[in-house]
């Protein structure tokens, strides 16, 4: 039987983590916090910032109607609200498609 390593995923993650993973500004998202309701990191007596797993699908989806589909703030929050799940599920069928054009991409180049 074949050795499959265990995908490692972290209980939270740090404010620096989480701006390198979206490549944006801190301030951006402490902005998005203050904005949308569903961002509800964790923060320890100090004022740091701990992101769970469901904090960063939330601010997936929040980056994708926002620089993708070109949603504003409103418009943005509106569609959270309204969202039957709709929204999430869309998300996690764009980030298994891109899991795949990266491993496929991968092959690729070993071949």
């Amino acid at each position: 039987m074949p050795y499959k390593e265990r995908d490692i995923t972290k209980m939270y993650y740090t404010m620096g983590e989480v701006s390198a993973m979206f490549d944006v500004n801190q301030s951006l998202i402490r902005f998005y916090e203050k904005e949308f309701d569903v961002l509800t990191p964790k923060k320890n007596k100090k004022g740091n910032r701990y992101f769970t797993p469901e904090d960063i699908e939330n601010l997936k989806i929040i980056f994708h109607l926002i620089r993708d589909k070109g949603y504003t703030l409103q418009g943005a929050k509106d569609q959270l609200k309204n969202d039957n799940g709709n929204v999430r599920d869309n998300q996690r069928v764009i980030d298994s498609l891109e899991n795949l054009k990266k491993f496929l991409l991968e092959v690729r180049n070993e071949l």
